[in-house]
């Protein structure tokens, strides 16, 4: 079980020092698998086991001696052999390769937890309420989720997570290296228990210890409400971007229509992490003419591919404002570049998280999970968010000491 204690130093110190390590492991995980030279032999502790050992042709070159001959010490030399499970083994053997790409979106996903990353997308789960990406390779909190355990205890969009306590597991650690899946299934547990998450947060010297306790968590995808003078004015608000999130707005729509004294919508996508690109694509389709640009797709292999309108949209002449903040990610940042760069309606919040990356999902043998980059998103007039974020138009912070939602009421003063 891995400790941490975390000395007084200031955020940008801490953050460098985070870096550096990640670094120096890349350098000699570069060097560890750069060497092998066909070794082959038996397996020595697990008589019961078969392993096919024959390199592939096309493999050759690259020489998998060096695996073997760690695989065979460890049986013979370590001491508690109760832990080496050949197949715990094979996966952390495959993750470990994964993560040699340096994109921690990149991910190789054992059974366990590519069922908590399905119950995510499901929305129905035992957690906390927190979605998660990275800060460049770091572990960051996107956004907590309205009225969760995590909103509650103070988490706040940006927050790194350094450390992941829970006493009932037994588990205490630190998250350097960690992938998302890892870490959401030590964060996530029965409702009614505590988790305790270190975080560091930009402008506080001092790391953040908070404890937080679980609860069951029902998250829809769209909720609609209505706002201003007569109730005049949608109020739309994205939690998610879901395979659900088109029917659930679907629901919505003759509602929306029957509106006589509608004078426009608001569409609040601020703490949506994003999920399915399809559904930014579809919902923003509803608001544009056909043949507009929502998005554009780079592969690595140079390819352009330009996502634009093919239906007609339903609200394409309405009054329509985009709220963002720093945890409007992906999909989310994708409808606000389209709504933006289309001039279709104004964007007003705050910068947004800029994750500007599409992974490819794959389910693979015995329950496993693949999640690879396969592209990167730009929007329309070509800007990629990355690390960046989209910049609002209007922009205004949510003041938090204040009960008043700032930047609802911005948007509503735009009417």
């Amino acid at each position: 079980m891995v400790r941490i204690d975390f000395p007084k130093m200031n955020y940008k110190l801490l953050r460098n020092i985070f870096l550096t390590v990640i670094v120096v492991l890349a350098s000699y995980a570069i060097g560890y698998t750069s060497g092998y030279k066909g070794y082959s032999a038996s397996l020595l502790e697990f008589p019961n086991v078969t392993i096919d050992r024959t390199v592939p042709d096309d493999k050759k070159e690259l020489n998998f001696s060096l695996f073997w001959q760690v695989w065979d010490t460890l049986q013979v030399k370590y001491f508690d052999k109760g832990k080496l499970i050949p197949s715990e083994m094979v996966y952390g053997a495959i993750q470990g390769m994964v993560s040699a790409v340096g994109d921690p979106y990149t991910a190789f996903i054992p059974p366990k937890e590519y069922k908590i990353v399905q119950e995510d997308l499901n929305g129905s789960f035992d957690g906390v309420g927190i979605q998660i990406g990275f800060k460049g390779t770091q572990l960051a909190v996107i956004a907590p989720l309205p009225n969760s355990p995590a909103e509650a205890a103070g988490v706040k969009s940006g927050d790194l997570i350094m450390a992941i306590k829970d006493d009932l597991k037994d588990i205490d650690v630190g998250t350097m290296g960690m992938s998302t899946a890892e870490a959401i299934q030590i964060i996530r547990g029965p409702a009614n228990t505590k988790v305790t998450l270190t975080l560091l947060r930009e402008g506080v010297d001092d790391p953040i210890v908070t404890d937080i306790v679980r609860k069951n968590i029902d998250v829809p995808s769209v909720e609609v409400t209505y706002e201003g003078e007569n109730d005049s004015v949608a109020y739309v608000k994205i939690l998610k971007f879901s395979a659900e999130t088109q029917t659930e707005w679907e629901d919505y729509i003759p509602e929306i229509l029957s509106k006589s004294n509608l004078k426009g919508m608001i569409f609040d996508v601020r703490n949506n992490p994003g999920g399915y690109l399809q559904g930014a694509i579809d919902l923003a389709s509803d608001f544009l003419e056909i043949g507009d640009n929502v998005v554009v797709e780079e592969s690595g292999e140079g390819q352009r591919t330009e996502y634009r309108v093919e239906k007609l949209g339903r609200f394409r002449d309405i009054k329509l404002i985009v709220l963002v903040n720093e945890g409007s990610a992906s999909a989310s940042e994708i409808f606000a570049g389209a709504i933006k760069d289309n001039d279709r309606g104004e964007i007003v919040g705050v910068t947004t998280f800029g994750k500007g990356t599409i992974q490819e999902p794959q389910v693979l043998e015995k329950g496993v999970g693949l999640h690879i980059t396969v592209a990167r998103w730009l929007t329309p007039d070509g800007t990629w968010v990355n690390e960046g974020g989209l910049k609002p138009e209007v922009e205004i912070e949510d003041n938090e000491e204040t009960e008043e939602d700032e930047q609802l009421q911005e948007a509503l003063r735009l009417f």
